[in-house]
């Protein structure tokens, strides 16, 4: 007769996955050293103090030109492999304030895999494939064999993958080494990274702020440069958040263009608001190189809820007929004002911009700002919170400030009837047209909208309230990027002491600016296109960033 073991406490569940991810810290060979527990602040430099100078330089090289090394074998997968397995393990073990990026390392997979490679070089004379021996890192809620998904939360522990989530399967085809796996906030659905499984991760260019959330594992472990590319997600901006906060490169493209199957999240098959994977990285060749390799595998052979769009050239399309690229810039959402240093970013970008004979650049309004909000607030939690809140009571462990804040306290949620849930949703498409009507009769000729990303610059914890510069684009669907162009400047982006907020957001938003505390932050902005189109859209931004020299301040250095 089997005894029924007791049920484990949320705690004790918890530290069984912090003892996993030290242990495979541990494994990374060669060891990483003890560090004195004294480091806070700005840690961007200290992974270069424990590193060779080989490691360095593997580690700080783009995606696209490790690619090219590989390709050629001026590198080995395995040499690459551990440099960022290495390099991985440091910036987790940054003290007591640690950015604590890594949900688990997988050096034993990882190495076995690139040595794997390196033999497949050996006998064939060539890569085996256009990400030959990358090293690429991924969210923890996207699908592993083995490994489990808990998404966010204690009682999703014991759930583990079956397969590789489908893009892990394409991007191992093209030759990818997958290595490490990284944190998440407790159900997915913050714009900080907090769980009650791993605790908070932390900004390495100020430990004070957060990288931003979902992804923020992700944006934290690349601006160490402990990952040249890497998976994350986005339902109302949890890639372009960190991505930001970070001083990173990250794409959220429209749904149905990257495979999401094999990933966990407590919303799965609720389809009010979609959310995407995309690609995070230092650069954007890496962006680019990810769209890339996952669409020219053509998911949509195996996998019905893709599109068949294959990927296209769209640099005829953008000056066609001799026209200029046409920007729109939002200079406000009309609901919360953007912080001084954002908006003296949009400027210096708009006033470059303008210097530019091929770049046209017009005046962009908000649409229905308030209407997008009252349509998202529903639609996030169409239940009224109540399946977020049954998976954290399946474990007992609380809700985290900011995961209750905005599924379950935020002015406007309720639970919805089905015909509140239709009404809602027809809500979401009317909007999506109005705003599509409005763009074609307004500005019938602009290609792309320039905006902030985020009213502040990487936000103190726990202050990540307002979404809906990003969250705009969840619920149009459309393509967005978000990309950086300087850092806070202490002098130039002094609070506005005479500035009247206008309502509770804008007043949040203006409460937590301080640049003061927000010191080495970067300030990053966004640009969107329309639905599908992800090729423009980096088409648009690459003779953008050529034509003006962006970013301005290196925001990794």
């Amino acid at each position: 007769m089997t005894v029924p073991q007791p049920k484990l406490s949320w705690q004790d569940s918890a530290r069984q996955v912090q003892v996993v991810r030290d242990l495979s810290i541990e494994s990374v060979d060669p060891a990483i050293a003890a560090f004195p527990d004294t480091h806070t602040g700005r840690v961007i430099d200290f992974p270069r103090k424990h590193l060779s100078q080989t490691e360095i330089a593997i580690t700080e090289t783009s995606a696209e030109s490790l690619v090219a090394s590989l390709a050629t074998g001026k590198l080995t997968a395995t040499a690459v492999t551990k440099a960022f397995l290495r390099r991985a393990a440091i910036a987790q073990k940054l003290s007591s304030t640690k950015t604590n990026c890594i949900y688990e390392l997988l050096p034993e997979r990882a190495i076995a895999r690139a040595q794997e490679l390196d033999d497949y070089v050996t006998k064939h004379g060539k890569p085996s494939g256009p990400l030959h021996g990358l090293p690429i890192s991924i969210k923890a809620h996207v699908g592993l064999k083995g490994r489990d998904l808990a998404a966010g939360f204690v009682s999703g522990l014991d759930r583990v993958s079956k397969d590789d989530a489908n893009i892990v399967k394409i991007l191992l085809d093209a030759g990818a080494v997958v290595y490490a796996r990284t944190t998440e906030p407790q159900g997915l659905m913050a714009l900080e990274t907090y769980s009650n499984i791993t605790g908070t991760t932390t900004n390495p260019h100020n430990t004070a702020l957060t990288p931003g959330g979902s992804s923020g594992g992700e944006s934290a472990l690349q601006a160490l440069y402990g990952s040249p590319l890497g998976i994350g997600s986005d339902i109302g901006g949890s890639i372009r958040s960190p991505a930001a906060n970070c001083g990173l490169y990250g794409l959220k493209p429209s749904t149905g263009r990257l495979p999401l199957i094999g990933c966990a999240s407590y919303l799965l098959g609720c389809e009010a608001i979609m959310g995407t994977l995309g690609p995070i990285s230092p650069t954007l060749g890496g962006v680019e190189l990810f769209m890339k390799t996952i669409i020219e595998a053509k998911p949509w052979v195996k996998d019905s809820m893709m599109l068949p769009i294959p990927w296209r050239d769209q640099e005829k399309h953008i000056h066609q007929d001799n026209k200029k690229l046409t920007v729109g810039v939002m200079w406000t959402d009309d609901v919360v004002t953007p912080a001084p240093a954002v908006t003296r970013a949009l400027k210096e970008v708009v006033e470059r911009l303008k210097l530019v004979d091929n770049i046209e650049v017009i005046e962009w309004k908000a649409y229905k700002q308030k209407e997008a909000l009252e349509i998202l607030t529903r639609l996030y939690a169409p239940d009224g919170g109540k399946a977020f809140a049954r998976h954290a009571e399946a474990s007992g462990e609380p809700l985290t400030p900011l995961t209750a804040w905005t599924l379950r306290d935020t002015p406007g949620i309720e639970e919805l009837s089905h015909q509140g849930l239709w009404d809602w949703t027809g809500k979401r498409e009317m909007f999506r047209y109005s705003y599509l009507q409005e763009w074609n009769n307004v500005a019938p000729e602009m290609d792309v909208i320039l905006c902030p990303a985020f009213p502040t610059p990487a936000p103190l914890h726990d202050t990540s309230r307002y979404w809906g510069y990003t969250s705009l684009f969840n619920l149009l669907d459309y393509s967005a990027l978000v990309f950086p162009v300087t850092k806070v400047d202490l002098e130039r982006d002094a609070k506005d002491t005479a500035y009247i907020p206008k309502n509770e957001f804008d007043s949040w938003a203006y409460e937590n600016y301080d640049p003061v505390k927000q010191k080495d932050a970067p300030v990053s902005l966004q640009l969107v296109a329309k639905k599908f189109e992800e090729e423009k859209l980096l088409q648009a931004f690459k003779e953008i960033q050529e034509k003006i020299g962006l970013p301005f301040v290196d925001c990794l250095a």
